[in-house]
């Protein structure tokens, strides 16, 4: 990497399927205008590199969100997400929002990222707090520490935490 050329890394730490998307998006986008780009998933990021994913939505994640409903947009008040089944119903309407709006799925933004060789540090750490093995986890990613990471953000432009 030259002096010149800019780079970006970025701390995943939630895993939920409205919090894949930024660190996806943006890391992707910056590695198609050319950026080098590192991501380090820890603890709830973690899941985002398994094999098969299945991401849901945390109702109670941000209240500010408002899904577009009936012809306007309607929050949850906190009371209701403690109903079971309401995280999975949450998550339905979104997979239904983002097919319908014709947004990227996880899967395909992760595919694009390993096309753009986007480099996927999974936090060593981690994976033995919570027992996850390489076999676990997608191919092509690497399995380092805090210091693997702060290596690369020591270099980096720009260093998000999402």
């Amino acid at each position: 990497m030259s002096n010149e050329q800019k780079s970006m890394s970025i701390i995943v730490t939630k895993g939920s399927l409205d919090w894949a998307y930024p660190p996806f998006i943006l890391a992707t986008t910056a590695a198609a205008m050319g950026l080098p780009v590192t991501m380090f998933f820890t603890f709830y990021g973690l899941p985002l590199l398994f094999k098969k994913l299945d991401l849901q939505v945390t109702a109670a994640g941000n209240p500010a969100m408002k899904m577009p409903m009936m012809g306007g947009h309607m929050g949850l008040p906190n009371l209701v997400t403690a109903i079971p089944g309401v995280d999975a119903a949450c998550s339905v309407m979104m997979k239904n929002l983002i097919k319908k709006k014709g947004v990227a799925s996880i899967d395909d933004l992760r595919e694009a990222a390993v096309d753009l060789e986007v480099r996927m540090i999974g936090c060593q750490m981690t994976m033995d707090l919570f027992e996850y093995g390489q076999e676990d986890m997608i191919d092509g990613i690497e399995i380092g520490g805090a210091a693997t990471y702060i290596e690369c953000a020591t270099q980096a432009d720009i260093n998000l935490f999402i």
